[in-house]
């Protein structure tokens, strides 16, 4: 059981012994919380039992924090207690304590800081998504990369994760690009709106078929897809499921959603069109679902692609990654979802805002139009991928992000992702010089955690606890940026002890302790950075 659940647990049985009217109404508990304050300073752990009790004992907070207090004061694990505010309890942890835990995080491994959350519930990551028009660009890397580590998280916490791409394999955008490959091969000006670079020349060299621009399109479709496989290969990332928007309107699933939701009474006529009654539904204003000259809208083929995931496929939640700029389809699915009876809690879509790279000073202009995007592969080989994924996955995609390219590639501490794996690297060589000694981890008893009372090892003792903590929220929150935090703060926590606690120079007792929490930080780094897709290295 975490350090936190043991403190509730002491608090509730506290508060019952201090309070018979709690006895019979263990309720009032359920708001009873046990948190890691957000300073140092306000201890470890931090309760609002006092807070959430008061009124039902009929006593002021804080003398109800008293009371707790006085009950808590004795309990071993418990160093000291401080009462806050109106009547926080701040609990700081014994050094005792907080090696007992290190000693389970060594014996259970990776099963230790996994908390059962999904309880094996399907989930689909739909994220990508690019139209099949051109090589992927840096602002496709950051929503490919944050899917990716989000399904890896999910996975880690329990859940049976796909990871699916959507093929937008017909309609306006194929023909646009067919139109394309043909314009360059004929030697004409490509159409306004179509798609220009070296890979459209490329495309119209190879191209032998007529001058028909769907079939110019769709052959094309299948060997940009293949250009697009490599370049997420080249990013540590392989969907499961690869799903043609195609698919869905030949097998007649469109107009079949469209009639499930003329049944519900969401769909009337206007003008010769059917409109989807949307606004009823939360939406701005209703939506057109079919043309007056019989095409389905692309909403339309969204809405049965969304009901093929959660009807047919009947995954209990189903993940969206997209660019802010589909902010304003996200009200139209969400009202569709409604209509169809379908619980809208099933359904999650995630915006990520743009991405800016930084050459100089200057932020970089492109266009996958104008065939001036930046290559999602290009950064990839100036930065590598691990070193790309842990740049990306640092900050929320809620927030618009950038990246210095100097810094990136500076082997320097202020450079995060060298700052990281220097802190893993460092570990491994440390371990290494050690049985080069004679002296194996894997030989040395537990019962040196005992000796774990630095103050930089009891820092360090904290991060490592709480990565389980981090791993909840990041998943629960959808929030991988979380781990990239934690690994920031343990990276320095670490260096700090591996700077004041000598470790292979100091007394045996005091070397195997040591000794032993830095294979259990190397444990919980390389655990971490494996959430993200990193691959931890042993050596710089």
């Amino acid at each position: 059981m975490a350090i936190a659940d043991r403190l509730l647990a002491l608090v509730h049985t506290a508060a019952q012994d201090s309070f018979d009217t709690l006895r019979a109404d263990p309720t009032t508990f359920k708001a009873v919380t046990v948190d890691e304050p957000s300073s140092p300073e306000h201890g470890d752990y931090a309760t609002n039992a006092a807070l959430v009790l008061a009124k039902q004992v009929g006593q002021q907070p804080r003398r109800v924090a008293e009371l707790l207090a006085d009950r808590l004061r004795g309990e071993s694990m418990i160093d000291r207690i401080d009462i806050a505010g109106p009547g926080f309890l701040n609990f700081w942890i014994t050094p005792l304590a907080l090696s007992g835990e290190i000693a389970a995080l060594l014996a259970g491994g990776n099963e230790y800081l996994r908390p059962d959350l999904g309880h094996g519930a399907t989930v689909q990551v739909e994220f990508v998504s690019a139209n099949p028009t051109g090589p992927l660009h840096v602002g496709n890397g950051w929503l490919a990369t944050y899917g990716d580590a989000l399904s890896r998280l999910l996975e880690f916490v329990n859940y049976r994760v796909t990871k699916e791409y959507y093929v937008n394999d017909t309609g306006g955008q194929i023909r646009q690009l067919g139109a394309s490959i043909i314009a360059v091969r004929n030697g004409d000006e490509v159409p306004e709106g179509g798609y220009q670079g070296a890979y459209i020349s490329d495309l119209a060299g190879r191209y032998k078929g007529s001058d028909d621009v769907v079939e110019a399109g769709s052959w094309a479709v299948p060997i940009i897809l293949e250009l697009i496989r490599v370049t997420l290969g080249n990013l540590g990332i392989e969907m499961d499921s690869w799903f043609s928007q195609a698919s869905i309107e030949e097998s007649g699933d469109v107009a079949d959603v469209v009639a499930k939701l003329e049944e519900r009474g969401a769909i009337y006529d206007h003008d010769g069109a059917l409109w989807f009654a949307s606004e009823r539904f939360g939406d701005t204003r209703d939506r057109v679902m079919r043309k007056s000259n019989g095409d389905f809208t692309y909403l339309a083929g969204d809405i049965a692609y969304h009901y093929n995931k959660l009807v047919v496929r009947d995954y209990s939640l189903v993940i969206d990654v997209f660019g802010a700029d589909h902010h304003g389809q996200v009200a139209s699915m969400m009202a569709a979802i409604r209509a169809l009876g379908i619980d809208e809690s099933r359904l999650e879509i995630k915006l990520g805002q743009m991405v800016s790279l930084l050459e100089q000073g200057q932020a970089v202009k492109f266009s996958k139009r104008a065939g001036t995007a930046i290559p999602l592969d290009w950064l990839v080989q100036e930065l590598g991928r691990d070193a790309t994924r842990l740049l990306i996955l640092s900050s929320s995609i809620d927030r618009a992000s950038q990246i210095d390219l100097a810094q990136a590639k500076s082997q320097s501490m202020e450079n995060p992702v060298f700052y990281i794996q220097y802190a893993h690297a460092r570990i491994a060589a440390l371990l290494r010089n050690a049985e080069n000694q004679g002296v194996r981890v894997e030989d040395v008893s537990t019962q040196s955690l005992a000796t774990l009372t630095h103050p930089r090892e009891a820092a360090l003792m904290k991060d490592l606890i709480r990565l389980e903590s981090v791993i909840v929220r990041a998943a629960v929150e959808r929030a991988p940026h979380k781990v990239v935090g934690w690994l920031m703060q343990t990276a320095s926590d670490f260096h700090g002890f591996y700077h004041d606690c000598p470790v292979l120079t100091a007394a045996p007792i005091e070397r195997d302790g040591r000794l032993m929490l830095a294979r259990a930080a190397q444990l919980a780094i390389a655990t971490a950075l494996g959430l993200l897709g990193v691959v931890p290295l042993e050596e710089m």
